[in-house]
C-alpha cells in the first residue's frame, strides 16, 4: 500500500463518523517516546498521525505547541530525526497514515526534492507547511505527488473563494480548515459558522475537509464530527501530557509512560465521542 492509498483508505472506510488525526510534536515528550506515543494513538482511535516537525519559528502554533516544540528543540529533534521516526513506526504499522506538519525553512535546507523522496522512503503520507502558500506549492507540489506523498493545505475563515480554488487544484489527501482565525489552542468555537464555511469550500473541493484548532473536550470534537470528514487535535493533548509528566516527575514516575498513557485515555474519550 503505497502512501496516498493509506490516506484514501482511511477516509473510505470510516464510514459515517469523522476520522480522528491527533497532532503531536516529533520528539516531545522525548525522542525515545515519539514513536510508542504514535502506537498508543493508533492503539485509541487514531485514523492519522500528524507530527510536527520542530522548528525554531512556529508561527502559526499557540504557547501550547511552541513549549512543546521548543523542548523538542532542546533535545535535539530536527527533520532527519522526525523521518527516522516514522521509519520506526512503520517496522510494526504499515496502515496507519503519519503527515508531517511543518515549516518551510527545514524542508528549503534540506532540498524540496531529495526532501519528497526521503519522506516517500520513511512511510510518510503526506506534508503540510504552514508557510507554504499554493502559489509556491507548484514545483514542490509536483515532487511530493511524484514520490506519492499528499500535498496537504491549510483553509481559514480568511481564505478567499479564489485561494480555495488554488488550494483544490494540487491539495491532495485532505484539507485542513482551521476553524478559528489566530494560532493553535486559541479561541472558541462556533460550531454554525465552521459548518457555513466548510458548505462553501465543498463547492471547489473533492477531497475530504478536516477542521482543527480549538478543539478541546468530546462534545466539540462530536458536534465538529457531525459537519467535518476529520476532527485535528493538538494543543489539548499536548496540554494532556504535559499534566502528565508534571505529575510524574514530582512523583518520580517514569515521566514519557505517563505522558503516553496520558495522551491514550485522553484520546479514547474522544473516539468513544466521535463514533
Amino acid at each position: 500500500m503505497n502512501q496516498q492509498d493509506r490516506l484514501a483508505t482511511v477516509f473510505a472506510n470510516k464510514g459515517k463518523r469523522a476520522a480522528l488525526i491527533p497532532y503531536v510534536t516529533a520528539g516531545d515528550p522525548s525522542p525515545q517516546a515519539t514513536v510508542p506515543l504514535m502506537h498508543a494513538l493508533v492503539e485509541a482511535g487514531a485514523d492519522v498521525i500528524e507530527l510536527g516537525v520542530p522548528f525554531s519559528d512556529p508561527m502559526a502554533d499557540g504557547p501550547v505547541v511552541q513549549r512543546a516544540t521548543q523542548r523538542a528543540i532542546e533535545k535535539g529533534v530536527g527533520l532527519v530525526h522526525v523521518l527516522h521516526m516514522v521509519q520506526e513506526f512503520r517496522r510494526t504499522n504499515a496502515v496507519t497514515p503519519v503527515v508531517l506538519m511543518g515549516y518551510a525553512n527545514p524542508i528549503e535546507r534540506f532540498g524540496q526534492e531529495v526532501f519528497a523522496q526521503k519522506a516517500a522512503e520513511a512511510g510518510v503520507d503526506g506534508v503540510l507547511v504552514v508557510d507554504y502558500p499554493p502559489e509556491e506549492m507548484i514545483d514542490f507540489a509536483r515532487y511530493l505527488e511524484s514520490a506519492a506523498v499528499a500535498p496537504i493545505f491549510l483553509l481559514a475563515p480568511t481564505s478567499t473563494e479564489d485561494r480555495v480554488k488554488k488550494v483544490a487544484k494540487i491539495a491532495r489527501g485532505y484539507v485542513y480548515y482551521v476553524s478559528l482565525k489566530g494560532v493553535t489552542g486559541s479561541g472558541n468555537l462556533d460550531i454554525t459558522d465552521v459548518e457555513q464555511r466548510l458548505a462553501a469550500i465543498r463547492q471547489h473541493l473533492d477531497i475530504p475537509l478536516g477542521v482543527g484548532f480549538g478543539i478541546r473536550d468530546a462534545e466539540s470534537a462530536r458536534r465538529l464530527g457531525q459537519v467535518s470528514d476529520a476532527v485535528i487535535i493538538g494543543s489539548k493533548l499536548i496540554e494532556t501530557m504535559e499534566e502528565a509528566v508534571a505529575g510524574a516527575s514530582a512523583s518520580g514516575q517514569d515521566v514519557d509512560m505517563a505522558a503516553v498513557q496520558a495522551a491514550k485515555a485522553w484520546l479514547g474519550g474522544i473516539r468513544q465521542a466521535l463514533n
